[in-house]
């Protein structure tokens, strides 16, 4: 496949815009080479710049879980946008989706709209510190909360990529308030806690982590870490930004059988549209303004085209839940062929799954936190996504990123994706 097309408008957005790029993982520095420009995206399937037709296996970072260009949702923000994309006022439309999504998510009263999952996550923290009094939070290393301050030390994903995780404008006053423990590693949670007695307002978490590729947490570890939180009364904040409406209808709380304190979401409740929203009982979430003394607000929150977006994409959910089974039966298809594929050259890997999320990683040791997961061949994973992207197979341009699987996917999609990586086994070895 030639990419001339895309080099060409990659070099002169390299003029107007830092990197070429306004969000860094889109520049392939992970793997090298020149981005690829899209044109246009439906169901499974990318048509870029160039012409090429690609299977699509990120869906926009998470949210196009029923596809691209999904008619329900093109149709409802069509129909909204004639009406108007922004009033800066209440809409009947927010209080629809915010029913829907407190119907689906358990342990959940009140919502607020925002618009981003970074936004979500900071106004989480906010809301959890003002709540409790108490300013420390406690992160993991390798998990990504959005670009605030407060969560960018060792962050994963495009931190990891580009060699910062603590990056330059972080203040050390800020970096002294985020306490990092190590992904399933209950006792690294209880040492900090023990050390920072009655000063930790929240701990925060991707339930299931997609920045450091896709890693699943160990029952005893998930289910220990909501029995401390309770116990050192903490409150305990779900990044659910990825996980949430995807891994099930009530995300990663219902997948798992947890409850968490504070929610946060992002990608899918919007439908593709730039949307964050957190969520918890009515106790906490009261504590916000206007009602409560936590501020935070957005002109653009609840934005009409966003709303009408989400509603469309959770009703469908809501409405089809055999979704979630397909999509488990085809990301299990996937994992499957590429491990029988690779096993069989005896290319050392390990593969993690968990619903509709997956990675590759190319290592002998199991992946279960950061450290082992930035073991893994760095120079293999860049043989695998180029060697996958000519034959017009679309993955994650970084060895730390999930890849995200729709339900426009067909199993013989799958099926050509495998027999691509057969053939691009010589590249690999």
């Amino acid at each position: 496949m030639k990419y001339q097309r895309s080099s060409a408008l990659f070099a002169e957005a390299q003029q107007y815009i830092p990197g070429g790029v306004n969000s860094p993982v889109r520049a392939f520095k992970a793997v090298g080479g020149s981005p690829i420009f899209v044109k246009e995206a439906k169901g499974a399937y990318l048509y870029d710049e160039d012409g090429n037709k690609l299977i699509d296996y990120i869906a926009s970072w998470g949210p196009l879980i029923l596809g691209h260009a999904y008619e329900p949702v093109i149709d409802a923000v069509i129909a909204k946008a004639k009406k108007g994309t922004s009033f800066g006022m209440p809409t009947e439309i927010e209080t629809k989706l915010a029913k829907l999504a407190i119907s689906m998510v358990p342990n959940i009263e009140k919502i607020r709209f925002v618009n981003s999952g970074t936004e979500a996550c900071m106004s989480a923290v906010r809301l959890a510190r003002g709540f409790t009094g108490k300013d420390k939070i406690i992160k993991f290393a390798g998990c990504y909360h959005g670009h605030a301050d407060a969560f960018l030390i060792q962050a994963g994903s495009g931190a990891v990529t580009f060699g910062s995780p603590n990056s330059p404008g972080v203040t050390q006053g800020t970096a002294k308030d985020t306490l990092l423990a190590e992904y399933n590693d209950l006792d690294s949670v209880a040492r900090l806690m023990k050390a920072n007695k009655g000063e930790i307002a929240a701990v925060i978490i991707e339930p299931v982590a997609g920045n450091m590729g896709c890693i699943i947490p160990e029952e005893s570890f998930i289910h220990g870490l909501r029995e401390l939180c309770s116990h050192e009364d903490i409150l305990l904040i779900f990044d659910e930004v990825m996980t949430g409406f995807r891994l099930a209808a009530g995300g990663a709380q219902e997948a798992l059988g947890v409850d968490a304190d504070i929610v946060t979401f992002g990608k899918v409740i919007g439908g593709g549209l730039p949307v964050g929203a957190f969520a918890a009982k009515s106790e906490i979430m009261d504590h916000l303004a206007p009602d409560g003394p936590v501020y935070q607000a957005g002109t653009l929150s609840g934005n009409p085209l966003a709303m009408s977006a989400g509603l469309a994409m959770l009703t469908a959910l809501k409405e089809q839940p055999g979704i979630f089974v397909s999509l488990d039966k085809k990301t299990r298809q996937l994992h499957e062929g590429i491990s029988r594929t690779l096993s069989a050259h005896k290319i050392p890997h390990q593969i993690n799954r968990f619903g509709s999320m997956i990675s590759v990683h190319f290592t002998k040791e199991p992946v279960k936190d950061f450290s082992s997961a930035a073991k893994g061949n760095n120079e293999t994973f860049k043989k695998y996504f180029h060697g996958m992207l000519q034959q017009g197979i679309y993955l994650p341009p970084s060895a730390f990123e999930s890849y995200f699987l729709n339900d426009a996917l067909s199993f013989g999609d799958i099926d050509e994706t495998v027999m691509v990586l057969e053939k691009i086994i010589p590249k690999i070895k």
